[in-house]
């Protein structure tokens, strides 16, 4: 696979803003009620403390799994974000991640969970009407993103 220590799995080209987290589920969630926002997923908790910063970076919502190894890689993400000058907002979910709380609770709960956690400005620009369109195509009609395996 290669070297994968601060590196991610990247769903658009951050700029100014960006967001991270550890799983591709979570971060696809994510993306669903914030389809043109670029996104990040680490794929471990330990890779995500140590994601590499694009040069151009000010804002980094960093997307929290509700756990204890998801609690110590925010920490130190926002650590060396704010040591690098880029502003670190952590965002919550209410279950164990994001992708549960999408599957639990639905995407208009989700959107409106994010809509507080984030910048007004950010607000208009990644989770405007006209992003809507984009979200029902990356998320289907259900917006599900993941079932459990029987076996």
């Amino acid at each position: 696979m290669g070297h994968l220590l601060g590196n991610a799995v990247r769903f658009g080209v951050a700029h100014d803003v960006m967001a991270a987290g550890e799983g591709i589920e979570t971060m696809l969630s994510l993306r669903c009620v914030m389809p043109t926002l670029p996104m990040v997923a680490a794929l471990s908790a330990a890779h995500l403390a140590a994601i590499l910063f694009p040069r151009t970076l000010r804002r980094l919502y960093v997307a929290r799994d509700n756990d204890p190894a998801g609690n110590g890689a925010v920490a130190n993400l926002i650590d060396r974000s704010r040591e690098a000058g880029i502003e670190a907002i952590t965002l919550s979910p209410r279950l164990g991640d994001f992708n549960e709380d999408l599957l639990a609770r639905g995407i208009d709960a989700l959107r409106a969970a994010i809509r507080v956690q984030i910048v007004p400005e950010d607000v208009v620009r990644f989770m405007a009407s006209e992003a809507a369109g984009t979200a029902a195509r990356v998320c289907g009609d259900a917006g599900v993103l993941s079932h459990p395996v029987a076996g």
